[in-house]
């Protein structure tokens, strides 16, 4: 595996199957953070169910947190490994013609969506850990037994405007990451062939449509608090 990773193609491989892995994840959280606004019961028995089954909390969530690290250092290494293989410059380089702007600022989106990630960990992730593990509720109760506790605290982080703001400039960033990403991490696998133009159709509609759904949970949720 070491030496797999060694290699140029390797790493590229290894970084376009943990996109896949975390493009599958995102799908998955989008599925069930849109519940939230549709059906605030469904959003917390979906909930319920992934934070307390065992098979999520302890073979796949160790897995995801390993996926998230292994991608953003696979990246940087990447970046890092391209820029000082230009041992020498070109005398005039186009950017604009010879790629885009989302392709040359890869590392830079890449950077503020791990800052985002970060920001969402510690805004969901700990203190439902702390919940679980430490002060010992795992029951996902309110403190009355009323009901489950996961809608009303989600509502709960989109009160103030600068953390609704701050995650729609995210997914704005994560959108921009993927809308390059996800036909780069096709190309390094080698998915050239007759479902190219419909799997870079796949990829921009999923880059435009899922950013954009998460904004809509947000700003819904917002406005929501707001009246």
């Amino acid at each position: 595996m070491s030496g797999f990773l060694k290699s140029s193609i390797g790493r590229k491989i290894a970084m376009a199957l943990s996109a896949f892995f975390l493009m599958v994840f995102v799908l998955q959280h989008f599925a069930i953070n849109i519940l939230s606004v549709f059906n605030p019961d469904l959003f917390n028995e979906a909930s319920h169910f992934m934070g307390s089954n065992p098979v999520v909390q302890f073979v796949f969530q160790p897995i995801l947190i390993f996926g998230v690290i292994f991608h953003f250092v696979m990246g940087f290494v990447l970046e890092f490994k391209n820029y000082t293989s230009r041992s020498v410059g070109y005398a005039v380089n186009n950017g604009n013609a010879n790629s885009t702007w989302m392709s040359r600022n890869m590392i830079y989106s890449g950077g503020f969506i791990l800052i985002f990630l970060v920001i969402h960990f510690i805004d969901f992730w700990i203190p439902e850990i702390n919940t679980k593990y430490i002060i010992g509720d795992s029951s996902g109760l309110l403190t009355d037994g009323s009901d489950f506790r996961y809608f009303e605290e989600l509502q709960h982080k989109f009160v103030p405007l600068w953390r609704v703001l701050l995650y729609c400039i995210g997914f704005v960033f994560l959108s921009l990451h993927l809308l390059h990403g996800f036909s780069s991490a096709f190309q390094s696998v080698g998915a050239n062939n007759k479902y190219t133009q419909a799997l870079k159709g796949f990829g921009k509609a999923y880059a435009v449509l899922i950013p954009l759904g998460f904004i809509v949970i947000a700003l819904f949720h917002f406005f929501n608090n707001s009246h």
